[in-house]
């Protein structure tokens, strides 16, 4: 006899933790479980899920999954990856296309399925893949398409039922209805299941953890860091709570004074240090290869993880100096449910890639919670969780909607590199998308470095192209979405504000994490946030600024880039657009305040939702 909970067969989505969460939304308790769980388990479930993953069904490094699963008279929902191999078990084909999809698309549906029971036929979802299902396997039925790509398919005798898009997220409009329509009209669900209060699990958590023992609670001025101490402080007494602030050298201006006059509301007994020559200095192991120094590292990875490190190292002396225990001192950190997916920690995903390296997930970080050392209140959480959590404890609201700061800081908002990136496929994907964007009277630039995004839940490391022209800002934002479904090598596009340019812009201008650097993106980190705060922007979730290493002019300069986000869960979200979301007069003077610096070349906006950029560059 099945009991009232669903199964989730993790396919390594970088969502799959997403639906975890949107299921015991709707009152459904929920196991995330491998692919190749054993029928006798299975069969205790009431319904199946099968998440996206980054691998192609028919690639040999694909999950291995019982292969019995679609023969047990159990509902089941394939997500993406999850309808392909659904699609592919039957038979039917499954191919890699020309025409990838990375992005907010539409899709028109047959609403005679029970799965979109009370749907507008045409409606926007999040599409995240390069494989497509070509031919339906037989006894299926194609129920969505966007264009020519199938969207949906369905066996009612069998209740499988398999779609190409991601109902759990924000960006699919209708996706909290769609996965209410799987668990209440296919898989009868009753919605019994009432999670318990967040807090008192959170509490229990700690108590058991850290015992009597002492913990050390690292905390940036962030929300994440400060629910976490937070909870600490009603879950322990006083004298066992440590609260450590790191100035990491990479702060934005003024960012440790702010944060030790924000957190001394939280009464915790807070020590502010400064490890910046530690930081810069810093090298680590990687596969027991040592690193260079991190003000002389170029990759994004490498710099994370030397990062992620550093940390373990400042927070083992300071305990030290503090006359603590190391081996009885635990260490607790903000760390949530995305760093965990993003950084493909076994603690979210056996099988999903890596698409950063979060500074709370490096290899030290991974032995400590190994041994059992590491407290992590928010682990299970995603952002708007975090901020309901420390809304119910009572934090300011300017603690909960300060704008989010990453643990290595400017150093990753620093595109570094010591000659330009000009692939074989340079000029002919320029060519290309100068074609593409003929129409619209508008230039593409390709930009001679790299930037990280995720695309078909994968990690890419590809090229960002920029755009100039006289601004139509929707017109830009459909634009960012269709240029990299046709260019695969192409996974941010950006605006760039000026005169538009004119020939192809080869050359960099020579970056390391040097002072000189890192005081420029400091100063035009300060102009943005200050002007905001002036024009009372506050419907942005984020607002990253990054220093990349072009001039387009011929002075050896660098441009400065902005990217306003719109997001709730951090794992998807949309660019702010100019006019509707932030004020253009604010744009104009933050343009004319940042290029009053002579050595800045440009300002440029990022266009890019998420996917297939990341909300950070790198």
């Amino acid at each position: 006899m099945t009991n009232e909970k669903l199964a989730l067969l993790d396919a390594g989505a970088q969502y799959g933790k997403v639906i975890d969460r949107r299921v015991r939304d709707l009152r459904v308790e929920c196991d995330i479980l491998p692919m190749d769980t054993d029928t006798t388990i299975l069969q205790q479930y009431k319904g199946i899920i099968i998440s996206g993953g980054p691998n192609s069904v028919y690639a040999p490094t694909a999950p291995n999954y019982n292969k019995k699963v679609f023969d047990l008279g159990i509902p089941i929902l394939g997500i993406c990856y999850g309808m392909q191999l659904m699609n592919y078990h039957f038979k039917g084909t499954v191919e890699k296309k020309a025409r990838r999809e990375d992005c907010q698309m539409q899709i028109n549906i047959k609403t005679d399925n029970p799965l979109f029971e009370d749907l507008p036929q045409t409606q926007d979802v999040l599409m995240s893949h390069g494989d497509s299902v070509t031919v339906v396997a037989n006894d299926f039925q194609i129920t969505a398409q966007s264009g020519e790509i199938i969207a949906g398919i369905v066996n009612k005798p069998k209740k499988l039922y398999g779609i190409q898009f991601h109902p759990e997220v924000d960006l699919t409009k209708y996706g909290k209805k769609i996965l209410e329509n799987f668990l209440y009209n296919i898989c009868k669900f009753s919605g019994t299941y009432t999670q318990e209060n967040r807090i008192k699990n959170a509490t229990q958590y700690i108590q058991n953890k850290v015992g009597n023992n002492n913990v050390l609670v690292l905390v940036s001025g962030g929300v994440d860091s400060s629910v976490c101490a937070a909870l600490l402080s009603k879950a322990l007494n006083s004298s066992q709570i440590y609260a450590l602030h790191i100035n990491t050298g990479f702060m934005r201006l003024n960012e440790s004074q702010q944060v030790e006059k924000d957190l001394k509301k939280l009464n915790l007994d807070l020590k502010v240090i400064d490890a910046s020559a530690d930081f810069y200095n810093a090298t680590t192991k990687i596969n027991n290869t040592q690193t260079l120094k991190l003000s002389e590292v170029i990759l994004p990875e490498i710099k994370r993880k030397i990062i992620g490190d550093c940390f373990m190292h400042v927070v083992d002396d300071q305990i030290k100096k503090m006359n603590l225990d190391l081996e009885k001192t635990f260490i607790a950190q903000g760390t949530l449910r995305p760093d965990l997916i993003e950084s493909a920690s076994e603690m979210a995903s056996s099988n999903a890639d890596v698409i950063k390296t979060h500074h709370n997930d490096t290899e030290l970080v991974r032995e400590k919670r190994k041994k059992g050392m590491i407290v992590e209140t928010n682990q299970d959480w995603h952002k708007d969780e975090v901020r309901e959590v420390g809304k119910y404890i009572g934090l300011s609201d300017e603690l909960i909607w300060r704008h989010p700061f990453p643990g290595p800081g400017l150093a990753i908002r620093i595109i570094c590199a010591e000659k330009p990136y000009i692939g074989d496929d340079f000029d002919i994907t320029e060519k290309g998308v100068n074609e593409f964007v003929s129409s619209y009277d508008l230039k593409a630039t390709l930009l001679p470095f790299k930037t990280v995004g995720v695309q078909g839940d994968s990690r890419t490391y590809n090229y960002a192209v920029g755009l100039s022209g006289k601004p139509n800002w929707h017109d830009l934002m459909d634009l960012a979405k269709k240029i990299p479904q046709h260019f695969h090598n192409i996974n941010r596009v950006v605006y760039i504000f000026g005169e538009q340019i004119t020939g192809a812009v080869k050359t960099i201008t020579p970056t390391k994490l040097t002072p000189d650097a890192i005081t420029q993106l400091q100063k035009a980190d300060s102009i943005i946030t200050k002007t905001l705060k002036e024009y009372d922007v506050i419907n942005l979730s984020q607002v990253p600024v990054i220093l990349f290493p072009v001039s387009f002019d011929d002075a050896c300069k660098r441009s400065v880039a902005i990217r306003p986000f719109i997001t709730n869960d951090f794992m998807t979200g949309l660019p702010a657009t100019p006019g509707d979301d932030i004020p253009t007069e604010c744009l104009d003077k933050i343009i004319k305040d940042i290029l009053d610096d002579s050595a800045i070349s440009r300002v440029v906006y990022d266009l890019t939702p998420k996917p297939p950029g990341t909300v950070e560059w790198e």
